[in-house]
């Protein structure tokens, strides 16, 4: 079942040439979509508009049937959907339990647990933690929150391989078994190839490839 639609999207950054040039689909519960395409192209303007950061010059953003911007653009951001970006965006002065409790309405522990840190580990302020750590942290960040859309930008970015793998491993999970719809935008084709669909932006037309 489709959560979220994109219906004839616009969108420019000078009012000259459109980076999105009036592209629809629709995305389902429960599948990891990838967004592949170069650098410039959209992708992550794509993403901010389906987060409510931004609106479209033309068109319309659906969640639930529901224009985003109808529902208000405050709202979709915090009770829809939630973000992993690549730099994390954890409040570094925190720690890991902290940050997690600020989305979640269960205990952090077992979802920390979940995306592999130790208790002893949530208990560190956050800049204590590698990169990858961090990440995890913003994922269980977002598994915590009751969000049915995770939007991911270049979330395995700045991670050395194994720790990449282990993260679209739970990525995947949070789609197939917490029916989530995940959608990542990413320069990585190992991370494309782990997807239920892949798309490309190119000259502001979406293409499943």
């Amino acid at each position: 079942m489709s959560i979220m639609e994109i219906q004839k999207v616009r969108y420019s950054y000078d009012n000259k040439r459109n980076v999105l040039n009036g592209i629809s689909t629709a995305l389902d519960e429960g599948k990891m979509y990838a967004i592949l395409g170069q650098s410039g192209c959209g992708k992550t303007t794509l993403l901010s508009l389906l987060g409510g950061l931004d609106s479209p010059l033309d068109g319309q953003i659906l969640y639930d049937g529901q224009d985003i911007e109808k529902i208000g653009l405050a709202n979709h951001r915090k009770k829809n959907v939630a973000f992993i970006f690549q730099s994390y965006n954890l409040i570094d002065y925190l720690t890991p339990k902290e940050n997690v409790a600020l989305t979640a309405k269960l205990s952090p522990q077992p979802i920390l647990e979940r995306v592999g840190l130790t208790e002893e580990e949530s208990k560190r302020n956050v800049l204590k933690l590698s990169g990858g750590q961090q990440q995890r942290v913003a994922i269980a960040r977002a598994l915590a929150s009751d969000a049915k859309v995770i939007l991911a930008d270049e979330p395995t970015g700045n991670l050395d391989e194994d720790t990449a793998t282990e993260i679209i491993s739970i990525l995947k999970e949070c789609a197939h078994q917490m029916k989530k719809c995940v959608v990542i935008v990413t320069h990585s084709n190992e991370l494309a190839k782990q997807a239920d669909t892949v798309f490309c932006l190119k000259k502001g037309r979406l293409q499943q490839l």
